[in-house]
């Protein structure tokens, strides 16, 4: 049966392709975006979209009567320039969040689908990555981000409103972001393999992320927002499992190197998605060099 779904961030990279993907499944889908990181061109033409901020919580609450279904994927995202910006992000990301939450609980939305980020978990001595482990964000954004968990599971204690958050872990694929300083590392490499320009990698290049496909996270949001097992404000790892080096990455594109100085990040991010597999019934489809070989011949590079 369709559902109607509210999708923020609708016009962003991850948000654009789940909006396809519920019309594609024949659900009504509004899309909430201020346009700030959003692209016009990514907007469904079959989706309602709504210009709004989710920083005004009078602006956007009426737009939630009668939905199904909300995926909150608007926010400022990357660690740098939250750094440079704490203030701004946290209005966006902590506030954000929490106006996102009150209009859906007030108009009786079934669940709210939360984009949380593996970046709270900074750096742990022990790999892989599980959801039992403490927060320790190393960033405004990671913390946000994390705060944004907390508040899912508190409007679960506090109101029985149904939340799952779901931890992104390095996602790429189709319309990444190949601009700005601060894109994607894939994005960052695709857009200087482009320009006839060194790939730059910052530090030694010997830390590890885990490059989960946008169509894996796309699918994993679906699955919690159906999951019977999934709605107490749960935090639950989206991440293939795989971890590889940006030396490695480097080394799959080709071209000549530059380095550097090193920045505060963690050196090791691998996902324990065993939880994901047991609430949410989902597992990755796509490996990362063989999407890359495929990248490659589209971009002609």
């Amino acid at each position: 049966m369709a559902k109607k779904c509210l999708v923020t961030g609708g016009a962003g990279f991850i948000g654009s392709n789940l909006v396809d993907a519920l019309i594609e499944r024949g659900n009504e889908v509004i899309i909430i975006d201020n346009l700030s990181t959003g692209k016009k061109e990514n907007i469904n033409h079959k989706a309602k979209f709504i210009l709004a901020d989710i920083r005004n919580l009078e602006e956007i609450k009426p737009h939630f009567a009668g939905a199904d279904y909300v995926f909150h994927l608007a926010a400022l995202a990357r660690v740098q320039p939250s750094i440079a910006d704490p203030k701004t992000y946290n209005e966006v990301n902590v506030s954000g969040t929490l106006n996102v939450l009150i209009a859906a609980k007030d108009a009786g939305v079934k669940k709210v689908v939360y984009s949380a980020s593996s970046s709270a978990y900074g750096n742990q001595e022990k790999m892989p990555l599980t959801e039992d482990m403490p927060a320790h964000p190393l960033s405004p954004y990671g913390l946000q981000k994390y705060i944004g968990e907390l508040y899912c599971r508190m409007f679960w204690d506090v109101y029985q409103f149904q939340t799952v958050c779901i931890r992104y872990f390095n996602v790429y694929g189709n319309r990444q972001s190949l601009e700005g300083a601060y894109a994607p590392v894939i994005g960052i490499f695709a857009r200087q393999k482009l320009a006839g320009e060194p790939l730059s990698i910052v530090g030694d290049g010997e830390q590890g992320r885990d490059y989960t496909n946008v169509s894996d996270v796309v699918r994993a949001n679906i699955l919690a927002s159906e999951s019977d097992k999934a709605f107490k404000g749960e935090s639950i790892n989206i991440g293939r499992g795989q971890s590889f080096s940006v030396k490695e990455v480097v080394a799959m594109i080709g071209g000549p190197v530059i380095n550097l100085p090193a920045r505060l990040e963690p050196k090791m991010s691998l996902a324990d998605n065993s939880l994901a597999r047991n609430l949410l019934d989902w597992d990755p489809k796509v490996n990362l060099p063989e999407w890359l070989e495929v990248y490659k011949k589209e971009l002609g590079i």
